[in-house]
């Protein structure tokens, strides 16, 4: 797999989530990763979302057949990015 950054949308209207500690998770993308600093988002993810506003996962499968996002966000990955990377 190509190397990616794996990426958290937020929801916009809510700063922290129902236990009043973390954001709400949206969704899980994934854009590729900037070739002069590896850890950093190109600026687009895999569906064409702008990766300003979203959250880096710090997260990376831990080898093969791992899945690109992470096992607990399974129900909010975004199909659309996971498409992307089955199309590389």
């Amino acid at each position: 797999m190509a190397s990616i950054v794996v990426l958290f949308e937020l929801a916009a209207d809510r700063a922290l989530g129902p236990d009043g500690v973390e954001p709400v998770v949206v969704a899980v993308h994934a854009a590729g990763a900037d070739p002069d600093v590896p850890q950093d988002p190109l600026p687009r993810t895999l569906c064409g979302l702008d990766t300003d506003p979203m959250e880096h996962a710090h997260y990376s499968p831990g080898g093969p057949g791992e899945p690109w996002y992470p096992p607990a966000s399974e129900d909010r990955r975004c199909h659309a990015c996971e498409a992307a990377l089955h199309a590389r």
